[in-house]
């Protein structure tokens, strides 16, 4: 096959991959309820936790995260592809989480699927800048959109810092885009400062 023909097949298998509403299905199994019913009616392993706890929540994010990590993983160091032909691999998982053409492309927000495909591009470093970011971002902050965006300018600013290669800040600026537009209507409110912060600094 062609490097071509090889990076469309891993393209696909990473759309269908992250497209898969592993949230959803868990939340049927072991909440006996639709996920989307609960919080902000996403399909995404926040409301599994909100409809069935932990029990739900846990695998439903780890099976999110999943999905998006190994298919890129697999590509990039199983598969060999590389450079700019990555781009459209690392990006397809994230697409499918948010336009899942199993729940007619109303799909999740894709956090959980973005810390996968940045673990499969750069392993460890990638969400482990973003999931700092993130938890600090939470820790003051009490609006989730922001806080996740938060995260994920963060590890823009460490690939920029670290000299990352341009086709990692192209997936990270379609990566980015596509968080912002899943957003679109959270971002709306205004961030919002923690209690514990307004009582410390007031």
């Amino acid at each position: 096959m062609t490097n071509l023909t090889v990076t469309l097949l891993w393209m696909v298998l990473g759309f269908f991959s992250g497209s898969l509403p592993f949230s959803v299905w868990v939340g049927r199994l072991v909440a006996r309820s639709d996920v989307r019913r609960y919080g902000d009616g996403n399909p995404g392993a926040t409301n599994a936790w909100r409809a069935g706890g932990w029990r739900a929540g846990v695998p439903a994010l780890l099976l999110d995260y999943l999905k998006g990590a190994i298919p890129v993983a697999l590509a990039r160091f199983e598969a060999g592809i590389d450079g700019w032909g990555l781009i459209p691999v690392a990006l397809a998982p994230v697409v499918g989480h948010a336009f899942s053409p199993f729940l007619r492309f109303r799909g999740g927000k894709a956090i959980a699927a973005t810390f996968g495909v940045w673990s499969g591009l750069t392993l460890w470093a990638g969400p482990t800048i973003m999931g700092l970011a993130f938890t600090v971002a939470v820790a003051v902050n009490q609006t989730d959109a922001w806080s996740s965006v938060f995260g994920v300018v963060v590890l823009g600013s460490y690939l920029l810092l670290s000299g990352a290669s341009w086709p990692l800040l192209v997936i990270w600026v379609g990566n980015f885009a596509l968080v912002l537009w899943k957003h679109r209507r959270d971002l709306r409110t205004p961030p919002r400062a923690r209690p514990w912060l307004l009582r410390n600094f007031p």
